[in-house]
């Protein structure tokens, strides 16, 4: 059942997709902890923030709404994606 690879399914692939390549969460983020960005926000996550995108980064934006532009400070980054709060409009 299982192959030299992996199993039946083909060979074992890690991080994005691609063999060899490392996962998403050791790149380096485009964005640390207080910086001070302008983004636009291009959906609304389930919970009612924001989400935005650095460099394909994604940062989730407490108390704005699809299609704003706004300036934010970050205040945490994870391995996946930051999240910020609003200092203008």
């Amino acid at each position: 059942m299982s192959r030299e690879f992996g199993d039946d399914r083909g060979p074992r692939r890690e991080g994005n997709g691609r063999p060899g390549m490392k996962p998403n969460y050791f790149l380096p983020k485009p964005v640390k902890v207080g910086d001070e960005i302008e983004l636009t926000v291009e959906a609304t996550a389930s919970k009612g923030d924001g989400i935005a995108k650095k460099d394909g980064y994604v940062i989730f934006i407490k108390d704005a709404k699809q299609g704003d532009t706004v300036k934010v400070k970050i205040t945490e980054v994870r391995a996946r994606f930051a999240i910020g709060e609003i200092i203008a409009a």
